[in-house]
């Protein structure tokens, strides 16, 4: 069997930086176990997996440990590998995924692809212990959405300067933890911490503003936002409060194209 494989770099204009991650063509779905392995072989945060069917594409995203509910950077990617290599003539691509329902990436007339999603909702909650733990600088505010804590704090310099102990927040429960505060270059900036999902600090994390655009936009009493993600490859992204859905746009850059060969 062999698989037509693409790897790209979301959320960026520039090779080398942003978030990567892994596409695979499939004709059919096949099993979860062979899925599973090719994502811990590629080692990237997510793998996505399409299958085409009529007019739209489901979509199932792996990281190198666990199948995850919701994935931008790799639906992003997804987006861009159907417009870009594949040709397919439309203005918005529909995937379809079991666990998350109808998602779009509408292309943009300024170069842009963008993510709609459903946005998410939270609720303010306790700090657990073992985030608290897990943190070197304790937050001003936390929330939970469906799958994520969201930390909020003072300052970017905080954000800059948290160290995770990421051996603690493994024991966490959900999806993962985002930090974030108010930026200096732009509305909001923010990082993201996964290592219960194995992936210690994930490098720009699109599904998690689906929780921190509406946050973001109520504090700030904005609908369009500017957005950082502040891991060591960076990543930029321009977010759209649209009430039920959040508009999440990046640009993505190809690194390689290829074939996976399954015996």
């Amino acid at each position: 069997m062999e698989i037509n494989i693409y790897k790209l770099d979301a959320f960026t204009d520039e090779l080398f930086l942003g978030n990567q991650a892994a596409v695979c063509i499939l004709n059919e779905w096949i099993d979860d176990n062979i899925m599973q392995n090719i994502a811990a072989e590629n080692n990237l945060a997510e793998t996505a997996f399409l299958v085409q069917r009529d007019n739209l594409y489901e979509i199932r995203w792996f990281t190198p440990l666990v199948e995850v509910e919701l994935c931008g950077h790799a639906t992003l990617a997804s987006a861009y590998i159907l417009i870009h290599e594949h040709k397919i003539a439309v203005t918005k691509v529909h995937f379809y995924s079991h666990l998350s329902g109808d998602l779009f990436v509408n292309k943009l007339n300024n170069g842009l692809l963008e993510l709609d999603f459903p946005t998410d909702q939270y609720q303010e909650c306790n700090l657990p212990e073992v985030i608290k733990n897990g943190l070197n600088i304790a937050p001003q505010e936390c929330y939970k959405g469906k799958t994520d804590y969201l930390l909020v704090y003072e300052s970017q310099t905080n954000i800059e300067t948290i160290i995770p102990d990421f051996r603690v927040l493994s024991n966490a429960d959900g999806r993962g933890v985002i930090v974030t505060a108010k930026g200096k270059d732009c509305d909001f900036v923010s990082r993201f911490f996964a290592p219960q999902s194995g992936i210690d600090e994930d490098p720009v994390t699109g599904s998690a503003h689906t929780t921190l655009t509406p946050y973001w936009a109520k504090r700030l009493n904005k609908t369009k936002l500017e957005a950082i993600q502040l891991s060591k490859r960076s990543g930029y992204l321009t977010c759209n409060l649209k009430k039920e859905r959040t508009g999440i746009a990046g640009k993505v850059v190809l690194y390689l194209k290829g074939k996976i060969i399954v015996k």
